[in-house]
């Protein structure tokens, strides 16, 4: 078994969050390294079961092999069906650890980090056929400035996405080099780096479909935690965050929440138990910087 795979954040936060009952069914729906999954079946009994989700095939080679244990290789946004099929349904409770790996960022042939040179890939799935390499080389002048300015919120985007069809022309953009001869004339040399991971992370988005799979997995949630049941999910970046926070507030991704004739608010499905996100203490940024960026929110279904 791989144990440097992924090292998990906020992990007693977040597993603590379940209020994990000995016969409970619980959903680890981003499995990674397993540290999160290997937490909660610390605290199941022998009639607990833990469905575990990753769409990477080299997350789940890192599978345990608990009885109690089921796993399933894809999406998920697809968490009802296989909740369903494995007669796990409703569940008490469903964590999800959102965002990349550490070991996708690690291994250079993914195409996620800046810091090797690699083939523009960034799928999360290897089986998926959009890469970052085909948007580049492929999207509309227009659809490049949409995902760089709503995914990246990248301030120079029509400027980006511009240079990006300009070197395309002669060139196909298929590297991580290729990229950054484009965008480093355009970074400002302070924050060279974080444009650059404002870039990859909205292709990242793009390629995976990240948010619209987040938004699937949220809705999905409604119907397949029990009331009184727990939701527990770490986000990285304010755009995940947002959406999280929207859907256990409003019951909806983004606006206002609509009134009826006489004022009142509709019932929402889940109710925060967390008015403000949990973070990482000092201590676990030093040991894993990853943790900086991490947000927990938490969640209880509603009995109504």
């Amino acid at each position: 078994m791989m144990t440097t795979y992924h090292e998990p954040v906020l992990l007693k936060e977040s597993v603590d969050a379940l209020n994990i009952k000995e016969d409970g069914l619980y959903v680890d729906a981003t499995y990674g390294g397993g540290g999160h999954s290997k937490e909660i079946l610390s605290r199941l009994g022998k009639k607990g079961k833990l469905l575990v989700i990753d769409q990477d095939q080299d997350a789940l080679a890192n599978a345990s092999d608990d009885q109690r244990c089921i796993h399933v290789r894809h999406n998920y946004r697809y968490m009802y069906h296989f909740l369903r099929y494995y007669a796990m349904f409703p569940v008490d409770g469903v964590l999800a650890d959102l965002g990349i790996s550490s070991h996708q960022i690690d291994e250079a042939e993914r195409g996620f980090s800046i810091r090797f040179n690699a083939a523009l890939d960034m799928r999360m799935s290897r089986e998926a056929e959009l890469t970052a390499a085909s948007i580049l080389n492929n999207y509309s002048e227009l659809d490049l400035v949409r995902v760089f300015s709503e995914y990246g919120e990248v301030f120079n985007s029509k400027t980006l996405a511009r240079k990006i069809v300009e070197a395309r022309s002669s060139n196909p953009v298929n590297e991580i080099d290729d990229l950054k001869k484009i965008m480093a004339p355009l970074a400002d040399r302070l924050h060279e780096s974080q444009y650059y991971a404002k870039v990859f992370q909205a292709l990242r988005i793009e390629v995976n479909d990240e948010l619209g799979s987040l938004k699937e997995l949220l809705v999905q949630c409604i119907p397949s935690i029990k009331p009184g049941g727990r939701l527990s999910v770490i986000t990285y970046h304010s755009l995940e965050d947002r959406i999280v926070k929207n859907f256990i507030a409003k019951g909806k991704f983004e606006g206002e929440v609509e009134k009826d004739l006489f004022g009142n608010i509709p019932d929402v499905a889940f109710s925060a138990v967390n008015k403000k996100p949990v973070t990482a203490d000092e201590s676990e940024i030093q040991s894993n910087p990853r943790s900086r960026s991490a947000k927990l929110r938490i969640a209880e279904r509603n009995k109504s």
